[in-house]
């Protein structure tokens, strides 16, 4: 069976712990070597890790990777089990789609008003923007996690 992957998020996991590691790597010899630092790392390595956690739960949740007692799921038969799991999907979907929604919202909103971050004064949409497209990445793979685990396809581990 191949497992189910998220290449995207994947992707962009991979890209935010890169970029972390060789800005916060120049941060430190610039440091050492000058006794000043770059403005910009604080603030870039921040949004980088919450892009970093929503890409990697993304890829945990399509690979079913996150931590879930399956006692009570395992001890129940066909239809209640199914009944669980569809239950299960739907919490996750109803508290992605409040993220997703108030995510997009705070962005419109910081788009509308011209907001800037408080370290480089860049426009604070483009770092909140990420949170509504991520999140509803991570809609998307609660939807096939479910649908594949309602199938048979994905088996918690024992």
């Amino acid at each position: 069976m191949k497992r189910p992957d998220a290449r995207l998020e994947r992707l962009l996991a991979t890209l935010a712990i890169l970029i972390i590691g060789l800005i916060s790597l120049a941060n430190v010899l610039v440091r050492y070597l000058t006794g000043g630092s770059f403005a910009f790392t604080e603030e870039f390595s921040v949004f980088l890790l919450v892009v970093l956690t929503f890409a990697g739960a993304s890829v945990a949740l399509r690979r079913n990777g996150h931590i879930r007692i399956g006692l009570l799921e395992r001890a129940l038969p066909g239809a209640a089990r199914q009944a669980l799991i569809l239950f299960q999907g739907a919490c996750g979907l109803v508290v992605l789609g409040l993220i997703t929604w108030y995510g997009a919202r705070i962005t419109w909103q910081e788009l509308q008003w011209g907001s800037l971050s408080p370290g480089l004064g860049l426009p604070q949409w483009w770092y909140l923007g990420w949170l509504p497209l991520l999140s509803g990445l991570m809609l998307l793979r609660q939807l096939q996690q479910t649908y594949d685990r309602l199938r048979g396809r994905l088996e918690d581990e024992s």
